[in-house]
């Protein structure tokens, strides 16, 4: 059963934000109404970063951010700042609620290649919006050059200019902003990266866009949310006293030989970490004592060789989850596992060397996962990923993370995380979640490994694939934050409990 999300978290693109925009003004508030509270919303940022009598330099584009720009720009100035505006544009060709929004600025405006970002303390960008589907040039991109070598603080309006709302991308100069200010939802394009890196803090601003104008029956029914814990937290399981280690699941993890023993144990106790109940390694005759002899937190158990062995024992251990691809292992004994693994009944995550050896063909791989009927789980970074699905089409690098990812979702019929600082997972039903937590020192060998332990626990104790997976690279994300730079991965299955009691008590 799928839950409804709450519309709280939706990230809307720019089509549904302009639908948005549409319903609110179909509601009765008129559009004018908008672009004033917007344009109020960016000179209270400004406000709070400036004072009275401070040079603020506003530049405006030709639509409704410079609208907004002109809003702000008088009320900045009415209230005690001095301000320059600059204008994309001749001033009479600005129509509809733009016009009439600089229509209320007194002053003159001049022209883009006049204005000097050096002579002021504090820049608004309100020359573009998230629509913009191209590379700024020319005087524009000149003047976006010259703004970030003033190392001025701007404030942006939407998204930084140069940055596309729905993905993030940016494909020539664009705004670097301390602050961007954005209206009723998110876009896309804050959470992607390099956009993210580009906002500087992200204010959501309310105009008088509700939620009930936007969303429920017969209206939008978003598909993208910002992964937080109430896109998923009542989906974890909450153990009743009288449970025991069955009930709360075992994970299996598929291991190799004696070269990778520590990345299958890191899956195995980080499962265990996230509460399932039992993690048992199964790994080759020749790496048991080097896992036994590494302590007692999993128990071990000895694999036959062949696929046939390797499905009867899947049965024989009452397994609830399966990770597989962690030091597993590239030969012929690896990719009979693997496929046993496609053959069974059990949740699946499948990872790494797993990853490698279904490469080439996203088709085949496509038939294979279409025949499973429990969930599965593919965790490719960005260099699996191309090794699996190619770059051609939907999974080419020219499309946005997100795309890419629900592009994979669809075409295997798997819950797909793609990692990254700005790891997406995306569903076979066209969910798809952009996580925002996380450390550059999760950037460390063996931390993908940790990941994959966690979904597989997750998945063990029941909960679904895609609040699986979204809980569990929040989760990690929040391990890692709590560490920070000195984390090493064997140190991220410690600090699960403290992450997990930030949204299961």
């Amino acid at each position: 059963m799928i839950l409804a999300a709450p519309d709280s978290l939706a990230l809307l693109d720019v089509a549904e934000m302009t639908a948005a925009d549409e319903a609110a003004i179909a509601s009765g508030i008129a559009g004018f109404a908008l672009m004033e509270r917007a344009g109020r919303a960016v000179a209270d940022a400004v406000s709070r970063r400036g004072r009275p009598g401070e040079r603020v330099l506003v530049l405006c584009g030709p639509g409704k951010n410079g609208g907004d720009g002109f809003v702000a720009a008088r009320l900045l100035e009415a209230r005690g700042f001095a301000v320059t505006l600059a204008l994309a544009g001749e001033r009479e060709q600005l129509t509809g609620d733009a016009g009439e929004a600089a229509s209320g600025w007194q002053e003159p405006a001049l022209a883009i290649a006049q204005a000097r970002p050096e002579d002021h303390d504090i820049i608004v960008d309100a020359l573009f919006g998230a629509g913009l589907n191209r590379s700024l040039e020319g005087s524009i991109a000149a003047l976006v050059e010259r703004v970030n070598a003033s190392g001025r603080p701007v404030v942006a309006v939407d998204v930084p200019s140069g940055v596309s709302g729905d993905s993030g991308m940016v494909g020539g100069p664009a705004i670097r902003a301390a602050e961007t200010v954005t209206f009723f939802r998110l876009k896309p394009g804050h959470l992607l990266y390099p956009g993210k890196a580009l906002c500087g803090v992200v204010t959501l601003a309310d105009i008088g866009i509700t939620a009930e104008m936007v969303f429920g029956p017969g209206k939008s029914e978003p598909k993208t949310f910002s992964n937080e814990p109430l896109l998923w937290q009542g989906r974890i399981s909450r153990h009743e006293a009288g449970t025991h280690k069955f009930r709360r699941g075992a994970v299996a993890v598929a291991a190799g030989g004696l070269a990778g023993v520590g990345a299958p144990r890191l899956g195995a106790r980080a499962a265990l970490r996230i509460g399932a109940g039992l993690a048992t390694i199964i790994c080759r005759p020749e790496a048991l004592a080097a896992h036994a002899g590494r302590g007692p937190d999993a128990l071990m158990q000895v694999a036959a060789t062949d696929s046939a062995a390797f499905e009867l024992l899947l049965a024989k251990r009452k397994v609830a989850a399966l990770l597989a691809g962690p030091a597993l292992g590239l030969d012929a004994i690896a990719e009979s596992i693997v496929m046993a693994a496609l053959r069974s009944a059990v949740p699946l995550v499948l990872d790494a060397d797993a990853l490698t050896l279904l490469a080439g063909s996203p088709a085949l791989l496509a038939e294979r996962l279409g025949r499973r009927s429990a969930p599965t789980v593919l965790t490719p970074h960005e260099g699996e990923f191309e090794r699996v699905f190619g770059r051609q089409g939907a999974f080419s690098p020219e499309c946005s993370r997100l795309v890419r990812a629900r592009a994979a979702a669809a075409a295997t019929g798997a819950v797909v995380v793609l990692k990254g600082p700005d790891s997406v997972i995306a569903a076979p039903d066209g969910r798809a979640a952009i996580n925002a937590t996380g450390s550059p020192a999760l950037a460390t060998a063996g931390s993908g490994d940790v990941l994959g332990g966690v979904i597989a626990g997750l998945l063990a104790q029941g909960m679904p694939g895609f609040e699986a997976a979204c809980a569990a690279v929040w989760l990690h994300g929040k391990a890692g934050e709590a560490l920070g730079f000195g984390l090493i991965a064997d140190d991220l299955p410690e600090a699960l409990p403290g992450a997990l009691r930030l949204v299961a008590g």
